[in-house]
């Protein structure tokens, strides 16, 4: 796989070019926040040791600093305020998740969803007309995931003509204090096969979301870096939009990721604490 601080030296290989080198030309990173900042649970989760630190440190540089999660359990204003209760330096305009985005698409092409989401997300979706469903939305939406619930929203998509289902990111699992959980991905999965369809992916790894959080910085990818605990859909697809993808060793991270047979990190570090004094060493010469 081709590096993406790499990408438009192909035939003039740098010596900056790979991690942590290329820090010295950055110009904006991208933070993934759950397994990352902290690992939610019971109440507010928990911070991550030197994570609320090394935001502080990132803000106070000259990079651009934009967090991007595929968190569906929350409004982003109740996501943000239980970040700010951490410790964390975080505001709503620098966030971005996947709701608002489906918001918008659903608007653009007239459709009208049949949620199934997490109850606290709903009022993402205020604006929208849901009478008469023709199309489904699925989120993480917990204990949600019920028999009758994935039944319903089957019935709804057997019923169109054209069935479309959005789903609010693909992980495949997340981790809570508690340990792992089963993530929206595998009931997105579940959907395509009953309907014979493929979903229309609203979060991480699309390269349309990725794109937005660029266009809002000013920036290209190759200025970019993107650290995050999952190696597909944070490291994978900031690779697949030009940008730099690195993996911490918290949150999801499993030791089988740094063999994994398509995705390889441009970088692994241990947590955002030590990612944070790679990049703004590298800067410092």
């Amino acid at each position: 796989m081709l590096r993406a601080c790499a990408v438009n030296t192909y035939h003039f290989v740098m010596a900056d070019s790979g991690w942590p080198g290329c820090a010295k030309s950055l110009k904006g990173v991208i933070l993934d926040m759950c397994g990352v900042l902290y690992d939610s649970g019971e109440g507010d989760g928990v911070a991550i040791q030197g994570s609320i630190e090394a935001v502080k440190k990132l803000k106070a540089s000259d990079l651009k600093l934009r967090f991007c999660t595929n968190e569906t359990q929350a409004t982003r204003e109740k996501f943000v305020a239980k970040l700010q209760r951490l410790g964390f330096d975080i505001s709503v305009s620098e966030v971005f998740s996947p709701a608002p985005a489906a918001v918008a698409v659903l608007k653009e092409r007239g459709l009208r969803p049949h949620l199934l989401v997490y109850d606290a997300l709903l009022p993402e979706f205020d604006s929208v007309d849901k009478s008469k469903p023709n199309c489904v939305v699925i989120g993480d939406a917990s204990e949600k995931f019920s028999y009758q619930n994935l039944n319903e929203a089957f019935r709804v998509l057997i019923g169109l003509e054209k069935p479309v289902l959005f789903s609010l990111g693909q992980g495949r699992y997340y981790k809570e204090t508690d340990g792992l959980k089963l993530d929206v991905g595998v009931f997105m999965k579940a959907l395509e096969y009953a309907c014979d369809l493929e979903a229309e992916v609203i979060g991480k790894p699309s390269r349309t979301f990725f794109q937005s959080v660029l266009n809002d910085m000013g920036l290209q990818p190759h200025e970019v870096v993107m650290i995050g605990d999952d190696l597909v859909n944070d490291v994978g697809g900031a690779q697949h939009c030009g940008m730099k993808g690195v993996q911490v060793r918290t949150g999801k991270y499993r030791p089988s990721d740094e063999r994994h047979p398509t995705v390889t990190a441009d970088g692994t570090v241990d947590n955002l604490a030590q990612a944070a004094d790679m990049i703004l060493n590298q800067r410092k010469h």
